[in-house]
């Protein structure tokens, strides 16, 4: 027969509280009650020690045992987390982006990192993941780092989520990137205006607007007349790709007059500026294969004044870094141009501005003068009041289309100009 349960108080001593030690299911127990700040006294530790006795006689006394420390939750899987991340923003993305996100994710991320946990993702799986893209060579060092983008954003929701540690994103940083040179995107340069402008033919209106106003292709494209303020020599941009591309631009004389003779030769005011030959708007693609054909032919004339001639790859998209380069030779502030551009920082326009304001001093000769040709067309001036009420007048017993082509005197009679370089 198991001993009755027996017990006594233990007054505070020591700094401790009161406490009771008893006798229970054959063992010796010690439990510790409180001190006085906490309202224990001699009264009441008895009557605990009476209650405890009383529930080891009945058998329904338990000693305290603390809780057991739940594990945390097992991270899910990068398959299950990027799958529902992706399904949970899909509402508020655009269709060619979840396209992407799926691309990168089905073919790239998922048979990579598909069957770990987002909390065994460390750097070196990034890096092997980055090794392994580079080996194939399926994907170029853009589409690599894309890929990693998505990993970091996907990991940083994960973060977010408690998944992982938000401070220590493996995919984030420099480090994880591929390295790559920026490539070298060839353009027109000043000195190169003229011909090209000569030898556009009918798409000159169209290159003279993209390198005088620096529009985009689709911009120009995408002019109405009621989008050109002759009166005030403006071009008003209502279709961009961004926010910020939509403004109202500043026209420099020679280009002011050139459209106001193009809208005087169509006999229009409304409709698109640009039609092609079947009074449609016109396209970007035409206006891209059409400026080849104009590329070719200036390149004979630039041959003749042993001027460089125009890269084969230039493109539209080209000349709104040559507006850059004439707007600098002319000493506008970086600020100025970067809002003419349509952009909302002037990054870009800084890149331009270097070599820019330099490169009229390294030219001679013919160059020198087609350069300064073309800075005085790009010049705004307040000029004469333009009318937009009679034909284009020929001078010179020329026709108006010889006249329009002639805004570029030859080399010859230009007066070299002192132009001092921007600082």
């Amino acid at each position: 027969m198991a001993r009755k349960a027996t017990g006594q108080v233990i007054e505070p001593s020591g700094g401790r509280g009161w406490a009771i030690r008893f006798r229970a299911y054959g063992k010796r127990r010690y439990l510790t009650l409180g001190t006085a700040a906490e309202g224990w006294s001699r009264k009441r530790a008895e009557d605990e020690l009476r209650h405890v006795l009383a529930d080891a006689e009945r058998g329904i006394w338990r000693p305290y045992e603390p809780p057991a420390a739940q594990a945390p939750p097992e991270a899910p899987t990068f398959h299950e987390f990027a799958s529902e991340w992706l399904r949970n923003r899909e509402p508020e993305l655009r269709p060619k982006t979840i396209a992407s996100y799926r691309w990168q994710l089905g073919g790239h991320l998922l048979p990579h990192f598909a069957r770990m946990r987002l909390d065994q993702i460390g750097p070196e799986d990034v890096d092997r993941y980055k090794a392994a893209k580079l080996r194939e060579g399926a994907l170029g060092p853009n589409q690599i780092n894309k890929s990693l983008g998505l990993l970091a954003m996907i990991l940083d929701a994960a973060g977010d989520y408690g998944h992982v540690d938000p401070a220590r994103n493996p995919a984030r940083g420099r480090r994880r990137r591929v390295k790559r040179t920026a490539p070298s995107r060839p353009t027109v340069e000043p000195e190169q205006l003229p011909s090209l402008l000569e030898a556009a033919g009918r798409l000159r209106p169209i290159l003279a607007t993209m390198a005088g106003a620096g529009l985009r292709n689709g911009e120009v494209c995408a002019l109405d007349w009621p989008d050109f303020d002759p009166a005030s020599g403006t071009l008003t941009v209502a279709a961009s790709k961004t926010d910020a591309g939509v403004r109202q631009v500043d026209l420099p004389q020679a280009l002011r007059r050139e459209l106001t003779d193009h809208m005087a030769r169509s006999r229009r005011s409304e409709g698109a500026i640009f039609p092609n030959r079947n009074r449609r708007r016109q396209s970007v693609s035409n206006v891209e294969r059409r400026m080849k054909t104009a590329i070719r032919r200036a390149n004979e004339r630039l041959d003749r004044l042993d001027i460089r001639p125009i890269d084969g790859a230039v493109s539209p998209h080209s000349l709104r870094r040559l507006y850059a380069s004439l707007r600098f030779a002319l000493g506008d502030d970086p600020v100025y141009v970067a809002a003419q551009l349509g952009h909302t920082e002037p990054g870009f326009s800084m890149k331009v501005y270097a070599s820019a304001v330099r490169r009229r001093e390294r030219l001679i000769g013919a160059a020198l003068g087609e350069f300064d040709a073309a800075l005085d067309w790009a010049a705004m001036g307040s000029g004469e009041p333009i009318s937009v009420d009679s034909e284009p007048t020929a001078s010179d017993g020329q026709s108006p289309e010889t006249a329009q082509q002639s805004l570029f005197p030859a080399p010859a009679p230009i007066a070299q100009l002192d132009r001092a370089t921007p600082s």
